[in-house]
């Protein structure tokens, strides 16, 4: 069969024509229906979470195309259970219509912890190792004793609480402190015309404290106690102050 050379003008004619409109439907899918389709550079911007309860994200995030997921449960002492500790993305980010929001929630049940043993502890080192175990310094009850800011005992509901007992994170915790006085008494010593430095020994021995002062204008020998109170003979608790007067200026109280 011969083509006429028309018949060709008009086959290329018609392949141009097929081309242009499949380019310029191939245009309008990628340009106009994809896009549509995806709500390509469409972006919704994530709201803030924290603070707000689970019960309340369902109505929140749905009104704005969004969902959640909750990735984490961590007990926070004195936070609402079930409250919004943490999201990610942050807020502020922009996401995808649908985009889940992940979570982490305050959970209602604080983990237990193995209560610790601040007997004979220092009221410091106590305070100190009740916050490394999240326990609560409830307060503390001074009680007589010759071990003056030493845990005496620890309480929890007003009761004793042997140290490895399980309890809750966050639980409230007594502590029974020495205030440094004993309830049994001690004769004072005569400490008057003793060296300080032996008055200071005597006075230890006996589990009194001393509290001491210079006179300069006595004639006794330097460093020689003149005075004390209460006098020789009266008694105190243990832990109790005796006070002295020392021959000699106030250096001569350095020890």
């Amino acid at each position: 069969m011969i083509f006429k050379a028309n018949s060709w003008k008009h086959i290329v004619i018609h392949v141009i024509i097929i081309a242009v409109l499949f380019f310029g439907l191939l245009a309008m899918f990628f340009y106009f229906y994809l896009p549509s389709a995806t709500k390509h550079g469409e972006s919704i911007t994530v709201p803030k979470l924290t603070g707000m309860t689970v019960a309340e994200l369902d109505e929140f995030l749905s009104s704005r195309n969004l969902r959640y997921q909750i990735n984490d449960s961590t007990y926070v002492s004195g936070s609402k259970p079930h409250t919004v500790l943490s999201q990610h993305p942050l807020e502020g980010s922009k996401v995808k219509d649908g985009r889940k929001i992940y979570i982490s929630v305050s959970s209602l049940n604080p983990p237990k912890v193995k209560m610790p043993n601040l007997v004979d502890l220092s009221l410091k080192s106590a305070e100190m190792m009740l916050k490394g175990y999240d326990l609560i310094l409830a307060g503390t009850q001074y009680v007589p004793s010759p071990y003056s800011n030493v845990v005496i005992d620890q309480l929890v509901d007003g009761k004793h609480i042997e140290h490895g007992a399980p309890v809750s994170k966050g639980t409230k915790v007594t502590l029974m402190v020495g205030n440094g006085t004993g309830t049994e008494e001690k004769e004072i010593p005569d400490l008057i015309g003793m060296p300080l430095d032996e008055a200071r020994v005597l006075l230890a021995g006996t589990g009194l404290s001393i509290s001491e002062k210079a006179d300069p204008e006595s004639t006794e020998p330097e460093g020689t106690v003149i005075r004390q109170k209460p006098a020789a003979g009266e008694k105190l608790k243990i832990g109790e102050i005796v006070d002295v007067w020392v021959a000699g200026q106030p250096t001569t109280l350095t020890r």
